[in-house]
């Protein structure tokens, strides 16, 4: 694998998450096979567990480790090719892609979508360029709209509590004060269509999410009968993708609660704003998984890094 831009550039998502088990079991176990790499991690929005997870993976292989924040520490960067840099704009990610690849031996990004343009958010400009000028591989730690570390995790933490049986896998939207992006109820909708799972969506009507990725899945908009025998439960905002970036609804009636939840298993990608999007009794309860998602980020990017330092 050269680069870990989404779900699907694994080529085996079953026996990838074996790995990330094994790893998990017995984190140092590679920890030679970092040795005098470096992993230059470049921050466009905020973060906490994709930062420290993404940091200790590298760690756990011996790799050493740069940061930076572009939002207060580098350069605006130019992405458009054949601009006139007269304004702003202080640097062309031409430039600025090839000294990284200087610097380290993989690059991983995160930059969020401004949820104004929806085709310049699709057209993953920040990801997309430093692909086309680095020279090195490219890991994506959330971008305008995928977050397949997080679909990675999702997955080990369901495989670890999968039961027996095809389990029913709901994702449901929830209601938040802010517009939120796509990328992780995108890429958490690609995972379970490669999986063995009854998978539903649910969402009050005029939030649906890209038809292109949501093709072939069950989507329902009654959240009482989505949820009624679930196995895990995903709750996930997101704004609107036809209104593009808009909030058209806060109804609080689509809150996770103890009672909705019945006998199923809680996931959020954290962080989670309490008793908006779920209540604290569903949190603090012995059905949620939250933590344990949060620490299977460790090893889903652990995974990827072993992977993708296999072919260096």
């Amino acid at each position: 694998m050269r680069n870990f831009l989404s779900i699907h550039d694994l080529a085996s998502l079953e026996a990838t998450v074996e790995e990330a088990i094994k790893l998990k079991n017995d984190p140092f176990k590679s920890e030679k096979l970092g040795k005098n790499k470096t992993i230059c991690l470049l921050f466009f929005n905020n973060s906490l567990r994709t930062r420290l997870s993404t940091q200790k993976a590298a760690l756990n292989l011996g790799m050493q480790v740069l940061i930076m924040n572009f939002g207060n520490e580098g350069w605006q960067l130019e992405f458009e090719d054949g601009t006139i840099m007269n304004h702003n704009k202080a640097e062309h990610i031409k430039e600025a892609a090839q000294v990284i690849s200087q610097y380290a031996d993989i690059l991983a990004i995160r930059a969020f979508p401004d949820l104004k343009d929806r085709e310049k958010d699709e057209a993953e400009l920040v990801l997309n360029g430093f692909k086309k000028y680095a020279s090195i591989p490219i890991v994506n730690m959330e971008s305008s709209v995928a977050h397949p570390l997080q679909a990675l995790a999702d997955a080990i933490t369901i495989a670890e509590h999968r039961p027996a049986y095809k389990p029913r896998v709901v994702l449901s939207w929830a209601p938040h004060p802010r517009a939120l992006p796509h990328a992780v109820a995108n890429s958490f909708v690609q995972l379970m269509k490669l999986q063995d799972v009854d998978f539903v969506i649910s969402h009050p009507k005029g939030y649906e999410l890209n038809q292109s990725i949501t093709k072939g899945c069950h989507i329902e908009h009654d959240q009482e009968k989505a949820l009624k025998n679930a196995d895990f439960v995903y709750v996930k905002n997101w704004s609107s993708y036809k209104d593009y970036g808009q909030v058209l609804t806060e109804d609080s009636k689509w809150m996770m609660t103890k009672k909705k939840l019945g006998n199923a298993k809680f996931m959020h990608c954290l962080p989670v704003r309490r008793n908006v999007i779920v209540e604290d009794e569903v949190l603090d309860s012995g059905q949620s998984l939250v933590i344990e998602q949060a620490k299977n980020r460790i090893f889903s990017a652990q995974v990827v890094l072993k992977k993708i330092l296999e072919k260096l």
